[in-house]
């Protein structure tokens, strides 16, 4: 009796363990309840080399990318065939992208008895989401381990050579340097890629390459995912996110389509409504400087606060070209010094700046950023630069769902506004670059905050005055426009 009664308990255990085991096993649920991501299905089921999915924010492609990713490393995906210890790369285009989202969602699929070991960039072992990931070992089914390898574009190309890989998956648009490498990076294995990206760059090679297939390459094989594709997402909500975006930005933001630039960057910005008087700020809502570091281009510094409902407004300006860094120390510091700006413990100020700063040019020897911090300014680098992901953050602040602005600039600072209203797309799918240099460290600080639709859904009552007033200014404009 004892024995069975031991045996009783053990299987018990057992069943508790394998039950435990189901419920973490999101793999397992991915795609298989009452709603179903047909376009997800079609791209796990292809059986194509290099499949791309071309889908607006929230349309679930990074969500396909990941699973797609995990499967291959495990060596169970369901419709492929599958091979042990597999060599693969995740590339997404900063560290800091690759942390928030890929990195993320592959280990949300990853249940932790499958992870034999990971190697970090920064942070702890232990708590690999709140870090860089380099490497995660991962324990496949037939046996042996697989390595899903994570890399960022900011490396560069050269980071990217010597490798054989079993697969590349590319989160988001990579520079055509550095898919091409890939591309040999996975030839003597015949590999796979797989992409997964809004096209916010324009029509670029991506477009030519795998959209049109100039080159008629039978393994490629595309797919486009809107709002609608995805079952989770609400009919209504996504009438209200359309309905706060132009004809351009819907196309790639909802549909997922390749579509030209041209005229303004930034049509949404309205200087009756966005540039307003300057008002005493609270200390409170002083929130950070930021710096584009020109010499002989002008060199733009800003001062930014931020409201209690997450408002940010542009309250100073420094732009001046043709100075030296004493001069611009000097300036910022008085700017600095009239607003009562913030100083840390040894009395010097801190700013957002271009990692540029950090070069050392033939005629100094140091760096802009060194230099700056002899003179009181404490420059912080870590900026994220991806130029589209900051247009679009700008976009959402000038005007979010609900067709309020979230971001206001005092009348003084007269050089922003001027780059707003002359900042245009050129004829490479790009900004012309000129007159950027507060649009760049505006980017800066914009993509160091949340997304406005990340704040809280219920205003203040002070936030609700406030909309109330623009909405009275906004029929005021429109009856002027009449």
């Amino acid at each position: 009796m004892t024995n069975e009664s031991e045996l009783s308990v053990k299987l018990r255990a057992v069943e508790q363990e394998l039950a435990r085991r189901r419920a973490s096993d999101r793999l397992a649920k991915y795609n298989t309840g009452r709603k179903k991501h047909k376009k997800q299905l079609a791209f796990h089921k292809c059986r194509k080399r290099n499949r791309w999915v071309f889908g607006g924010n929230r349309s679930g492609k990074t969500e396909c990318g990941a699973a797609e990713a995990v499967w291959i490393a495990r060596g169970n995906h369901p419709y492929r065939k599958n091979r042990k210890n597999v060599f693969g790369w995740v590339v997404s285009p900063t560290m800091q992208v690759q942390r928030d989202v890929a990195q993320k969602k592959v280990l949300y699929y990853l249940r932790p008895d499958w992870i034999a070991d990971i190697v970090m960039v920064s942070g702890r072992k232990d708590n690999p989401a709140a870090g860089i990931v380099d490497q995660i070992v991962v324990r496949n089914v037939f046996g042996g381990t697989s390595v899903i390898g994570f890399k960022s574009c900011d490396q560069g190309r050269e980071r990217f050579q010597g490798s054989s890989l079993d697969f590349v998956w590319f989160d988001e648009e990579p520079p055509r340097d550095i898919y091409e490498e890939c591309l040999m990076r996975v030839l003597d294995r015949e590999g796979d890629i797989f992409g997964t990206m809004t096209p916010l760059k324009g029509l670029t090679f991506v477009y030519e390459e795998i959209y049109l297939n100039r080159g008629g390459n039978p393994e490629v094989w595309y797919e486009f995912m809107e709002w609608a594709d995805n079952p989770y997402l609400s009919p209504k909500e996504i009438a209200l996110l359309s309905s706060s975006m132009d004809a351009s930005t819907l196309e790639s933001r909802r549909y997922g389509r390749f579509a030209a630039r041209e005229g303004l960057v930034y049509p949404e910005f309205d200087e009756r409504v966005h540039v307003i008087e300057p008002f005493s700020l609270p200390p409170a809502w002083q929130a950070g400087i930021a710096i584009d570091p020109g010499l002989k281009n002008p060199l733009s510094a800003h001062w930014y606060a931020v409201d209690w409902d997450g408002n940010v407004y542009v309250v100073a300006e420094h732009y001046a070209a043709g100075k030296d860094i004493d001069f611009h120390a000097r300036a910022i510091l008085d700017v600095s010094a009239k607003l009562g700006w913030k100083r840390d413990a040894r009395g010097r100020v801190e700013a957002l700046i271009d990692s540029a700063a950090s070069q050392r040019t033939l005629a100094a020897e140091k760096s802009v950023a060194e230099l700056f911090c002899e003179r009181g300014i404490l420059a912080d680098m870590r900026v994220e630069k991806d130029l589209f992901s900051g247009i679009e953050r700008v976009k959402s602040y000038l005007n979010r769902e609900n067709g309020l602005p979230d971001l206001y600039i005092f009348s003084g600072c007269t050089n922003m506004i001027r780059e707003f209203k002359s900042y245009f797309w050129g004829s490479g799918d790009a900004p012309v670059k000129r007159d950027d240099h507060a649009m760049d460290e505006l980017r800066y600080f914009l993509m160091s905050r949340p997304s406005p639709a990340e704040k809280e859904l219920l205003p203040s009552a002070v936030a609700r005055d406030k909309e109330r007033r623009i909405r009275v200014l906004l029929r005021s404009r429109r009856a002027r426009r009449q």
